[in-house]
């Protein structure tokens, strides 16, 4: 146990303005304590196999849940690849492990299966982690644990500063970790971030204990820990930042050809697509469909490349302005679901009366329940609902409905006793 935990455990759970108050409705007003060092020190980065084979002796013989976490190069890097990964276990102390080194980390993560993993924000480390061999059983998420215990902060360093009553230096969560070597404040930096991840679980737990939601938060983690791999988003050039200005099939055709260019080239020289050519001149590009390289380059975005290159992306243009008309993509593309909401007054007003009721049902339960809503039923859960409910509007096929669509048992318990009546008050 650190310094840091000790103090923790005296004062179990603390609440200094961003947490929910106890029963009596207060809350403690200590000053928070800053942690500035890891109590055994900064560890050396793991790099080698030798160094690596120790780790996992030491993590297997240590016991209790296992603090993970994953720094990533966003922003810099292509992908999504994790450039850190730290650990803390009891009676193992922390561990700082370069996967560039150390790229196959199967064998830790078998080492560790049996254990509980405890992750803040798991659904953006879990994937990095998976593709380095690291897949664990089951986890508990200390973000979702603070949104559904109703905090309203539920960053790690808001959530260890209102719980445990200490602050961790933030000023590192943005740089490029694809750095080598790792500078020391850093290192310090990723040491700290799992010092006190166990402590705030442990916290957590008991707060949502008493709240009554420790089934929903198990049931939440284990979705999380048993979701598969999510599959390769379609079309993802459509997500191009500034897509709404971009109206015709063809211009939708240049930002295609623009978009799949910059991804190749960024991927060959493993750099964010954005520092090869931002969003905003693809689309420019696509506004003015220049003639030749010329006219490109008086474009925003482009007035800065080379003749080389400027060649490389107008080729890009000139090939989406040769396709056929079959050839050019859609507007939009094919929905699977109900239409976008703004559309249902004009296609189903009943249906829209019903998604109005039903969202103004949820909102309320969300809030008599102190969490966020989209934690509570996903929109598009209730979406869904609306638009095709059940032919008979009771608790058991709504319940069958809201399964049907993915809902846990503890979001099902909840929400269709509220969504039966609000559906029931909208039925001709």
């Amino acid at each position: 146990m650190t310094d840091a935990h000790e103090t923790a455990a005296d004062r179990s759970l603390r609440t200094t303005g961003g947490a929910p108050p106890d029963d009596a409705g207060s809350s403690a007003s200590q000053a928070p304590i800053p942690l500035l060092e890891p109590r055994e020190g900064i560890p050396p980065v793991i790099a080698d196999a030798d160094a690596l084979a120790e780790v996992i002796a030491a993590f297997a013989a240590g016991s209790g849940p296992v603090a993970v976490d994953a720094e990533r190069a966003s922003g810099y890097r292509y992908g999504q690849r994790a450039y850190l990964v730290q650990l803390r276990r009891h009676g193992a102390g922390t561990a700082l492990i370069d996967p560039v080194g150390c790229p196959d980390l199967s064998a830790l993560g078998a080492a560790i299966a049996d254990a509980e993993w405890v992750l803040h924000a798991a659904t953006q480390d879990l994937p990095c982690l998976r593709e380095i061999g690291m897949v664990p059983t089951r986890i508990f998420d200390t973000e979702l644990a603070g949104r559904l215990a109703g905090f309203p902060r539920v960053g790690l360093g808001a959530m260890v500063e209102n719980v445990l009553g200490f602050v961790l230096e933030k000023g590192h969560s943005a740089v490029d970790w694809s750095t080598r070597p790792l500078p020391e404040p850093w290192l310090r930096y990723a040491a700290l971030d799992v010092e006190l991840l166990v402590d705030l679980r442990d916290a957590l737990e008991k707060e949502l204990d008493r709240q009554g939601k420790l089934e929903w938060a198990r049931q939440e983690f284990d979705a999380i820990a048993s979701a598969p791999p999510p599959e390769p988003r379609k079309d993802p050039w459509r997500r191009t930042s500034g897509m709404h200005k971009v109206r015709r099939r063809r211009q939708l055709a240049v930002v295609r050809e623009l978009w799949q260019t910059r991804d190749r080239i960024a991927q060959r020289r493993d750099v964010s697509p954005g520092k090869v050519l931002g969003d905003a001149a693809i689309v420019e590009a696509a506004l003015a469909l220049p003639a030749n390289a010329h006219a490109l380059a008086a474009l925003h975005g482009f007035g800065r490349v080379n003749r080389r290159q400027l060649e490389q992306w107008q080729v890009s243009v000139d090939r989406a302005k040769a396709l056929s008309e079959s050839q050019l993509p859609q507007p939009g593309q094919p929905v699977t679901g109900p239409p976008p909401p703004r559309a249902w007054a004009d296609k189903d007003p009943a249906a829209a009366a019903r998604l109005a009721a039903a969202r103004a049902a949820v909102t309320a339960l969300a809030e008599q329940l102190n969490m966020p809503q989209e934690n509570l039923i996903t929109p598009d859960t209730v979406r869904r609902v609306c638009w095709e409910p059940p032919a008979t509007l009771d608790t058991e096929s709504v319940s069958a409905a809201l399964a049907g669509h993915g809902a846990r048992p503890w979001q099902v318990e909840q929400v269709a006793p509220v969504l039966v009546t609000a559906l029931g008050e909208t039925a001709p």
